[in-house]
């Protein structure tokens, strides 16, 4: 790697002697069969995306067919308060003020929209309704379960066409609350919801004692229990990946005790467990304890599970590559055999959650992940209609009901809808009209609840001066991480070397480190320096106190006592 500064003359004398330096990198065998420019290629503002999906979507007073998205279910059901409702899909017929009594509305929608639009700046306990309160009532007190479950009334969602219980439906709306939590501590409540959800996690843990292999935990009559729906071992990524945030926060070894013994789990697996979002965050809890406890679990299987498509009971499930009809979709992730490949916009942005902070944890996966995001970001534009020709999408002219804030649920190569048939790939579809056959409108395939996670997206991603090459925050989405500098992940995916300006918070000097190359790339920065990424190649760069003083423990470099490198090269 190399640097040219006109603010140090340091950078010149650095450049020979970071080559040699270089962390080797690891591939992700998926990553490697995408393209390294994909096309057509356009990197949308996911930032702004997700400001306007809130401002839209959260409008009361908003006019036209199937609008508003958004209702007050008065029922108040585990808590006694009023709580919104956001519709799964466009024209959800289960759903809104006059369906099931206004009671069948989704965490994973509400949930996932408040914790978007925090991760890109707004305050959802301001304004007329405090959003984050109301999310409580999706800890299920009346059922006895006492976690966050997907609905405030389970029964409800089964009539209006809902799963039967389902684990990672169980589990990840705990997930989201966790990372809620973390952004809103001081709201009134949360704590003894988020102690009594990982002594839950804790004590289900201890149960299964090893074994996953169950279709769903039943966390009041606490067994593990199994039905027609698939085994879920990847649970035991949830799950540990909830206690280990606890332990982060309460400090309390137990917790610490059972997200070893859920992840151990999880690796003695004897083949991919993957089932559907939960895989990832196996896999960057794996480098976080790594880094973090002195571990050694395998970084590298559970990346591989979570991309390779290999799933024993849910066929397929992973990251999608290649390109449909000059159209690269790779990056995309849900099922690779679906129709021919069948890649879903939620699970892409909450793949990003994880995996792109993980860097922060295993530098050696900077050039996978940097490329994975690459394809990704491009990709995911083609799931709005405003960015995918009307030849590729099922239902182009009804489409304008998503006011361009709501995508459709997917993208699919051969239609599974029977009126799309004829629509050539890559085909921009959704669910939405198999859920209730007959009743639900075409516009059902625009997904709200997918939407609703593009914050995740907007806190990450951002362009540079060159395009291609994107800067990624790898603090956006680490949650109860310890006190850290600013740390992005740059890519270069060109034949060769880029210059590319990285800025710096005005008003003090940093220096630039890198953790890849093991280096201080510039010193005494005041604004912004150019530097120069080798071709496909990548940099994750920490712009720390200029002049900070280095120490060490162990393979951490600490400046100014914050971990800075978590697997430093020093002798």
């Amino acid at each position: 790697m190399k640097i040219l500064s006109r603010f140090s003359l340091f950078s010149f004398i650095i450049t020979g002697i970071a080559a040699f330096a270089q962390v080797g990198q690891k591939p992700i065998p998926r990553v490697n069969e995408m393209a390294d420019m994909p096309k057509p290629f356009k990197i949308i503002d996911y930032n702004k995306l997700a400001k306007d999906f809130d401002a839209t979507v959260y409008d009361f007073n908003a006019k036209g067919p199937f609008w508003p998205m958004v209702w007050i279910d008065k029922s108040q059901k585990n808590y006694p308060q009023d709580v919104v409702g956001l519709y799964t899909a466009v024209g959800d017929v289960r759903q809104g003020p006059d369906n099931n009594n206004g009671m069948f509305h989704e965490a994973l929608a509400t949930m996932g929209a408040t914790l978007g639009a925090t991760l890109v700046g707004i305050d959802k306990t301001k304004g007329k309704y405090n959003y984050v309160a109301m999310l409580k009532n999706y800890f299920n007190r009346e059922t006895g379960w006492n976690i966050m479950m997907n609905n405030t009334c389970p029964e409800v969602a089964l009539l209006g066409g809902g799963y039967g219980r389902d684990w990672w439906y169980d589990v990840y709306p705990n997930v989201l609350f966790y990372a809620i939590y973390d952004n809103y501590e001081n709201e009134p409540g949360l704590e003894e919801i988020a102690k009594t959800i990982a002594d839950k996690f804790y004590e289900a843990d201890r149960i299964l004692n090893g074994n996953y292999n169950y279709s769903y935990f039943d966390y009041g009559k606490m067994k593990p229990m199994t039905n027609n729906i698939c085994i879920q071992p990847d649970a035991a990524a949830g799950h540990a990946w909830v206690l280990y945030s606890a332990y982060k926060k309460f400090g309390d070894e137990k917790y610490l005790k059972g997200a070893l013994s859920a992840l151990n789990a999880l690796e003695a697996q004897p083949q991919n467990p993957t089932y559907e979002l939960l895989m990832p965050f196996g896999a960057y809890l794996a480098a976080r304890i790594n880094a973090e406890q002195g571990k050694n679990y395998d970084v590298d299987k559970m990346l591989d599970w979570s991309f390779n498509g290999t799933a024993i009971c849910r066929e397929g499930w992973g990251v999608l590559t290649g390109n449909w009809n000059g159209y690269d979709i790779s990056g995309i992730v849900g099922s690779t055999v679906d129709h021919g490949g069948y890649g879903f916009l939620m699970n892409t942005y909450d793949a990003a959650w994880p995996l792109v902070p993980m860097v922060r944890y295993n530098q050696r996966y900077a050039d996978a992940i940097g490329k994975w995001m690459l394809n990704a970001a491009n990709a995911s534009k083609f799931f709005y209609p405003q960015y995918m020709p009307d030849e590729h999408e099922t239902i182009p002219s009804k489409a304008k009901a998503g006011k361009n804030v709501i995508a459709y649920e997917g993208i699919i190569k051969s239609s599974n809808l029977a009126d799309y048939k004829d629509v050539k790939a890559p085909v921009a579809q959704g669910d939405g009209p198999l859920w209730v056959p007959g009743k639900n409108p075409p516009e059902s395939q625009l997904s709200v609840y997918g939407s609703g996670h593009v914050g995740i997206f907007g806190s990450i991603i951002k362009k540079t001066d060159v395009e291609g090459i994107l800067q990624l925050d790898l603090l956006a989405t680490d949650f109860f991480r310890d006190e850290a500098y600013p740390t992005y992940l740059y890519y270069n995916p060109y034949n060769e070397a880029k210059k590319v300006t990285v800025k710096t918070k005005p008003g003090k000097k940093h220096d630039i480190y890198d953790t890849v190359s093991g280096r201080f790339l510039a010193k005494n920065i005041t604004s912004s320096a150019k530097i120069t990424l080798g071709a496909k190649s990548s940099a994750v760069l920490v712009l720390v106190p200029a002049g900070g003083k280095v120490t060490y423990s162990g393979s951490k470099m600490m400046i100014d006592n914050i971990v800075t490198d978590y697997n430093a090269m020093h002798k």
